[in-house]
């Protein structure tokens, strides 16, 4: 069998790591938490003696007065207690909206600045999507323990309010048996047989409820696949991008079909659980029916043979009661406490995934005029792989140099790339920046120095001036204007209703507009270009674009690499002639080296892929 894996954190420490959070972002939290526990003990308390007692005056035949204002006052404790109470639980939601908020924070910087390959690892992805679900909603761990050990802390308060003992506020065992304690205290004149048989019948049942809920919580990650598969086909079915397809290759009943057998799956699973909870149920219920009624027979002979006023039976039989409901509530907390822990203890696990590159510990840019990028003897192997991707290849990149990286698909173009702009590291050699590791360096402000446009970009629902200026503050729109220009985008901008104030993309704003491949491709040219760094990466960028605004971007390269370090990549060669230097990548490694004129003059892998790329453009050629 195999064993279970041990959290990293406790309970304690994870609790310990709750109230810190809520003391520095919302210290009401905890206020209101002792509040409502006091708050839930007084309310429990004055309904607790409120029958009996009125009872007791009838029995003693008090004066109306008496009776009147024994009933006015109870009366106006619990309209007091339970105004106060609701006013407290509706304040304190907000609050704890608030904590919760922070963790999501803290998760959602964790995963946009993480180390680039940790976005690649199976581990982190999974531990990642873990992390989402402890805190995606109001019942989740990290909002729903302040609930679950208020429970606990009203223990604790009825043991104060009831013995006048002091606990403390770190022992939860100690807070369980002095609210067991308190109720004892009430039911002392009740025979032990009576408190043995409540007792043992709590327990069967605490032991009967936990097994369903363990049941069910051993699978929970079975049931999360049935809804975050759904939700996949509901965003996929229902997002832009697929719509064309949807509709060309009639996708829609295929859809239909993925998304039965997923409901039928999770049906199935519905139907196990509601099995076990049914037959968990009924349990419980005989034995609460066993429970009650010897406390019934039990009080109802005290009444006929011992003198036991009518009064004191409704005390003793509502204390058997409520003392069944807290040695319930104990137990069931105590579990729940236990796994919202768990959950907490796997997202804090997230939060310290170990991170290969370094941050805020590593060591400054150096201020420079020019920086020179160098590769010595570095290979690369991406996880799970079993041959490299890039093997032994040494290249320098010198400063202001224009230089194109060419080869087949899969030669490993994008991958040499993201080695030099330090998104990934060598398995084996070194990326040196001016004759240094990148690696003694803090990876962000190595970042800074890049100002790039990959294969795959992202495009927010923001106005153009927004996306290009990645900010919504400070944005220099006579610099936007000259980015626009360059990338061939001005025309474009002008035709838009409200030019750059235009939103792009419809999911967020109704008026936005859909940019085709290539206009989006000059949109994230235009950001790189306002970025201004010192290295220009260009992964494919004018893929999506045609020959006549291909060459148009080409006749403005000059202009927009002028004064940096160029980095070009393409795997349409007729591109590459702008560049000061050429290297074909193949197998790993660089094959050619060369100007477009020297490598054509070559006649080797280079020339023969130009051939055969130009006789797409020569009229008569046949093929």
């Amino acid at each position: 069998m195999k064993s279970k894996e041990k959290p990293k954190y406790n309970t304690v420490q994870n609790i310990s790591w709750m109230v810190k959070i809520a003391w520095d972002i919302r210290k009401r939290v905890l206020l209101f938490c002792a509040l409502t526990a006091i708050l839930e003990v007084l309310l429990n308390l004055t309904q607790l003696y409120i029958a009996p007692e009125v009872l007791g005056r009838v029995e003693q035949k008090a004066p109306m007065w008496m009776l009147l204002t024994t009933i006015a006052v109870f009366t106006a404790a619990l309209f007091l207690v339970n105004g106060f109470l609701e006013y407290v639980k509706q304040n304190t939601l907000f609050a704890r909206v608030d904590v919760r908020s922070a963790i999501i924070g803290k998760a959602a910087e964790k995963c946009n600045m993480t180390s680039y390959p940790n976005t690649l690892d199976a581990g982190f992805i999974k531990m990642r999507e873990k992390a989402h679900l402890a805190c995606e909603g109001n019942g989740q761990a990290t909002e729903h323990i302040w609930q679950t050990l208020t429970m606990c802390r009203e223990i604790s308060t009825v043991c104060l309010l009831s013995m006048n003992i002091s606990v403390s506020a770190d022992s939860m065992l100690l807070k369980n048996i002095g609210g067991m304690i308190a109720y004892l205290t009430i039911l002392s004149r009740i025979d032990a047989v009576l408190l043995l048989v409540v007792i043992a019948t709590c327990l069967a049942g605490f032991f009967v409820s936990r097994h369903t809920n363990n049941w069910r919580y051993a699978r929970r990650e079975e049931e999360e696949q049935y809804f975050q598969k759904k939700n996949y086909l509901r965003k996929k079915s229902e997002s832009v991008e697929v719509a064309k397809d949807i509709r060309i290759f009639g996708l829609q009943d295929w859809l239909n079909e993925l998304l039965d057998q997923i409901h039928d799956l999770y049906l199935d699973f519905s139907l196990r659980c509601e099995r076990v909870e049914v037959l968990a149920d009924i349990t419980e219920a005989v034995l609460t029916i066993a429970r009650n009624g010897i406390a019934y027979v039990y009080l109802i002979n005290m009444a006929l043979n011992e003198g036991l006023s009518v009064s004191e039976f409704l005390l003793y039989f509502t204390a058997v009661t409520t003392f069944t409901a807290w040695v319930m509530g104990i137990l069931q907390e105590m579990s729940a406490l236990h796994k919202e822990s768990l959950d907490i203890s796997r997202l804090r696990e997230f939060l310290d995934y170990p991170e290969p590159f370094r941050f805020e510990d590593g060591e400054d840019i150096p201020i420079a005029e020019s920086y020179e990028l160098k590769l010595e003897n570095v290979s690369f192997r991406y996880p799970g792989a079993e041959t490299d991707t890039i093997h032994g290849l040494n290249l320098t990149v010198r400063p202001g140099e224009k230089l194109a990286i060419v080869g087949l698909n899969g030669a490993g173009k994008t991958t040499l790339v993201k080695l030099l702009c330090g998104l990934l590291d060598p398995t084996e050699g070194a990326v040196m920046l001016n004759g240094k590791d990148i690696r003694g360096f803090n990876r962000k402000r190595y970042y800074d120095l890049f100002s790039a446009v990959f294969q795959e970009f992202s495009v927010l629902d923001v106005t153009v001036a927004e996306q290009i200026a990645q900010t919504t503050a400070g944005i220099d729109y006579a610099k936007i204007a000259d980015c626009v220009e360059k990338a061939g985008l001005a025309s474009t901008i002008e035709k838009l209703p409200k030019g750059l104030e235009t939103h792009v993309g419809r999911e967020v704003h109704l008026d936005g507009v859909l940019f085709s491949g290539g206009q989006t491709q000059r949109l994230m040219l235009a950001r790189a270009l306002y970025k201004n760094g010192p290295i220009l990466l260009l992964d494919e960028p004018t893929a999506a674009l045609d020959p006549i605004a291909e060459n148009d971007i080409y006749m403005k390269y000059s202009e927009m690499t002028s004064g940096k370090t160029s980095l070009f990549i393409s795997h349409r060669l007729a591109s590459t002639r702008f560049c000061n230097r050429i290297i074909f990548v193949a197998d790993g490694g660089i094959k050619e080296e060369g100007t477009h004129e020297s490598l054509l003059a070559l006649g080797g892998e280079y020339a023969n892929l130009f051939e055969v790329q130009s006789r797409y453009y020569q009229e008569g050629k046949e093929f």
